[in-house]
């Protein structure tokens, strides 16, 4: 299990630019689908036919990561550079990245603390101060490695720590390990596995496969911030790392469909889980249920510390509860709609 996590882990797949991680996902899955079509947004939808076509039912995650893009090559060869997603500047500064296509190894920097004014030392420093250093001396060498619009990604190992494991983008790492995996199984309807881009800037691949696809029902999978650390304490998320999938009655642009979601409750039988109302975070369910005709959605997520950072933290038996749900969920859909 670990190590399709970690291969996942290091491709990098800033909104945008998905590329390794869709073909990594296409060469594990093409031997599971009966059709993989790749739409105009780049999105992976893959058919899975069941015992009866009489209805259509969907189940979603997301390939890209936010990151940054290379927008200005100073003359002395400094990389000055535009988030893509959110991330948060406060974590970046010193940290190791890798540029474009030829994996261009560089260190995030700013001024040295003791060139900076007091003022300076005080507040949070945007991204627009920071620069990306890949050692070289002017603007005529950097160009020989870099070029405008280049994607950024962090440069994190990945390994285990603790009874968890720690890397990049793990919030869409463990997810898309999940949909692959549960992809071994045959259900009794036909059944698209959607692996979809641009996530991290608005949900763009989503907003798209409703029409292509009208299902019946939709089940979105996506990660979730815990709460369960310190300087959290008064936080009403109460998610928890280790407790297993958490089934979202609500985030900030869906409310999950409650039949679905109570009879789903009813069915869960062994599996770890965890409810939760998550009105400060986002899934892809959102831009999904309110697509063409309207789908009827239910979103669940994997707990995840630090996402959005150079280095988030999840456990595995998180991401394997949440396998057990989606194959659950695609045996029992078929009975509630």
């Amino acid at each position: 299990m670990a190590e399709l996590v970690k291969i996942l882990s290091e491709q990098n797949g800033v909104s945008g630019c998905e590329t390794a991680v869709r073909n990594l996902i296409i060469d594990k899955i093409k031997g599971q689908a009966d059709n993989i079509t790749i739409d105009s947004m780049g999105n992976v939808l893959a058919l899975k036919k069941g015992k009866s076509s009489s209805k259509t039912f969907a189940v979603t995650a997301h390939m890209d990561e936010p990151g940054f893009i290379i927008s200005e090559i100073t003359d002395k060869g400094y990389l000055k550079f535009k988030s893509v997603g959110d991330v948060d500047s406060r974590k970046i500064i010193s940290k190791k990245v890798v540029i474009g296509e030829k994996n261009i190894r560089g260190v995030i920097g700013m001024k040295a603390i003791h060139l900076q004014a007091k003022s300076e030392r005080e507040k949070t420093v945007s991204v627009s101060k920071m620069f990306i250093d890949i050692g070289v001396k002017n603007k005529d060498e950097a160009e020989k490695y870099v070029r405008l619009g280049d994607y950024v990604t962090f440069n994190t190992t990945f390994e285990a720590i603790g009874n968890n494991v720690k890397g990049k983008a793990l919030e869409r790492s463990g997810i898309c390990r999940v949909l692959i995996n549960a992809m071994d199984r045959e259900y009794p309807f036909d059944t698209y596995f959607c692996f979809l881009t641009q996530h991290e800037v608005g949900s763009r691949g989503a907003k798209i496969i409703s029409h292509r696809l009208n299902p019946d029902a939709v089940l979105t999978v996506s990660s979730v911030d815990t709460a369960d650390m310190y300087g959290c304490e008064r936080t009403k998320n109460e998610v928890k790392i280790g407790e297993g999938v958490v089934v979202s009655n609500c985030d900030k642009f869906v409310i999950s469909d409650k039949t679905l979601t109570d009879s789903m409750t009813v069915k869960t039988e062994n599996i770890k889980t965890q409810s939760a109302v998550l009105k400060e975070f986002s899934s892809d369910a959102g831009a999904i249920q309110t697509s063409a005709y309207g789908t009827r959605c239910m979103s669940i997520s994997i707990p995840c510390r630090y996402s959005h950072s150079p280095v988030s933290l999840m456990s595995l038996s998180d991401v394997e509860s949440t396998l057990e749900y989606v194959r659950l969920f695609l045996n029992k859909i078929g009975e509630i709609v």
